[in-house]
């Protein structure tokens, strides 16, 4: 769109409010005035007077600049407000034929002509540009005191004196002290930077009860966020409640940086007007305003991309890359945005049942297939290689130094899914971590470690120890898959359930993780039974009591002496 509308004459006046970097508000001064504008530029009263004397030195053959009378200035304090008022007043007395104000900062670069701010402005000469939400609606204010900011008194600074500041917030809570709103304004919340009609701007500051509303605000948190946003209200029926100056926060409330790999996506917003600039960004300074090409344009801001990819860049920042762990951004327990990054499945007990189950089951499907990772010999990477995916060490004591970095890593550092065996004779150190991860498929075989045993060849005494520490393990672990606080896809059986039926129950959970997984048409050998009835018998004589034995294995045989009897 161009300038087939009708456009009045516009008349633009510029307060810049500056503390920092001087150098810059120079360049940005020039940028404003070079585009036809007028520019009262307040200089923090904490800024050395050498400084300031370099700045008007800068600027002294830059005819439309002005300076206002200095106010020491503090964040969240009506200071802020007082400087603006002064500045804005002191640029309509100088330059009275002004017909819009625009509230800028040392910071705020324009990303167009300011020919086509002007041009914007004058499609529509008589709107004023504030962005201005009653506290009844506004949700996005940050450090919870929303309404609470007009009915209780901030006498304090917030940055300096933060332990009176909330002290004295919970004292008025506790004694629900609440102030009175002055008769005839709505509280309303917005952006600090605007862009008014002269005459909205001069009825705010001419008002007959200024000095009531001034004092009343003087103890208004971040009144600069509210003061003109409230007032526009009683003065202005033609807003348009949105700033032309895209700022965007994170979730601290902080503005972001604007650097030069921002260039490509301020130029599509096409907005006017952009906060914060990084002074060090030469590129983007460079860049922009764009060049004047023809008529004035004036299409309104399309921001909606770059605020979909700074909110995207807010919630990154706040909840994390899922599964990513790092010193930066160590997450709270419970509290991560996903415990590992991608799925991946447990196998528990087959792995005892048959011969060769992990070279298998690699053959059956298209994932990362180990052995035992958390095996208290070495981590069993597939193919058992020193150094496994992303040059992790198979080292037990590096990985048990931080088990649950090992895993996430091994995780997160591959674009396959990695399954891996699992059992009692593990660290267990990751039973809680698994369970409660959604990403996990666990297929648990109880009571499938008996069957190593069995034929282990160890003397009775020491298979005894070990069934029960293994025993012992196992029912902890079960009390954890027990448990209501589970987020795994569980698939569990004993071990008398999962003999009737092997294939059946390995297919099914094979398509689980794996659609494309090969079908079952044969499974490895498995291990001889022979003998375990014995062995159990032979336990619990001893004392033990074995458990997660299955109720459909074969009856145990009596004796042979108690056969013979029989007969």
């Amino acid at each position: 769109m161009t300038g087939t509308v009708r456009l009045e004459t516009v008349r633009l006046g510029v307060v810049l409010l500056c503390h920092g970097d001087l150098d810059m508000v120079a360049r940005l001064a020039r940028i404003w005035t070079g585009g036809g504008a007028r520019a009262a530029i307040h200089v923090d009263a904490k800024v050395a007077a050498a400084r300031l004397a370099g700045l008007r030195d800068a600027l002294k053959d830059c005819g439309p600049v002005i300076f206002s009378k200095r106010h020491r200035c503090s964040w969240g304090r009506f200071s802020l407000v007082r400087a603006t008022q002064d500045a804005a007043a002191e640029l309509l007395a100088r330059f009275p034929d002004t017909t819009h104000v625009y509230l800028a900062s040392g910071s705020c670069l324009p990303l167009r002509p300011v020919g086509d701010l002007i041009a914007y402005l004058g499609a529509d000469p008589d709107r004023d540009h504030i962005e201005s939400v009653s506290t009844r609606d506004a949700g996005w204010t940050v450090g919870g005191l929303n309404a609470e900011r007009f009915t209780l008194f901030f006498p304090f600074d917030w940055k300096k004196h933060r332990w009176l500041f909330d002290r004295f917030v919970d004292w008025q809570r506790r004694w629900r002290i609440r102030r009175r709103m002055p008769g005839g304004l709505t509280p309303h919340l917005g952006s600090q930077w605007w862009c008014l009609t002269a005459k909205t701007l001069r009825a705010i500051l001419e008002d007959p009860r200024r000095a009531e509303f001034d004092r009343f605000f003087r103890l208004v948190w971040i009144p600069d966020e509210s003061y003109f946003q409230t007032l526009v209200r009683r003065h202005s029926t033609r807003i348009e409640s949105w700033s032309l100056t895209m700022a965007k926060f994170d979730h601290m409330g902080r503005p972001y940086l604007l650097y030069d790999d921002h260039i490509p996506m301020l130029a599509e917003s096409r907005c006017f007007v952009a906060r914060k600039v990084w002074p060090g960004a030469t590129g983007l300074l460079a860049h922009f305003p764009l060049p004047a090409e023809g008529p004035p344009q004036v299409d309104p801001p399309q921001p909606a991309r770059i605020s979909r990819i700074i909110n995207q860049t807010v919630r990154r920042r706040v909840l994390g890359r899922p599964g990513l762990y790092m010193q930066s951004r160590f997450p709270r327990k419970d509290a991560e945005n996903g415990k590992t990054s991608a799925a991946y499945a447990v196998i528990q007990g087959p792995g005892d049942i048959f011969h060769g189950f992990e070279d298998w089951l690699r053959q059956h499907l298209s994932c990362d297939v180990h052995g035992h990772l958390l095996a208290p010999e070495g981590v069993e990477f597939g193919g058992r290689p020193p150094i496994g995916p992303g040059a992790i060490s198979s080292h037990p004591q590096v990985r048990d130094h931080d088990p649950q970095g090992f895993l996430t890593s091994l995780i997160r550092i591959t674009d396959r899914m990695q399954v891996f065996q699992f059992g009692p004779r593990d660290n267990q150190a990751l039973t809680w971590f698994m369970a409660t991860d959604p990403n996990a498929h666990m297929l648990v075989v109880t009571g499938a470690w008996k069957l190593p045993l069995l034929h282990s060849g160890m003397p009775f005494d020491d298979v005894r120890r070990a069934f029960a520490h293994l025993q012992r393990t196992e029912l902890a672990h079960l009390d954890v898959l027990n448990s209501v606080w589970v987020r795994a896809r569980l698939h569990r059986h004993d071990l008398g359930e999962f003999l009737m039926n092997p294939g059946g129950l390995l297919q099914d959970f094979m398509l689980r993780i794996d659609p494309h997984s090969a079908p079952v048409t044969a499974l490895p050998a498995m291990r001889d039974l022979t003998g375990l009835d014995q062995l159990l018998r032979r336990l619990r004589n001893s004392g033990l009591h074995p458990r997660l034995t299955g109720e459909d294995l074969p009856p145990i045989e009596p004796p042979t002496h108690e056969r013979a009897a029989a007969e």
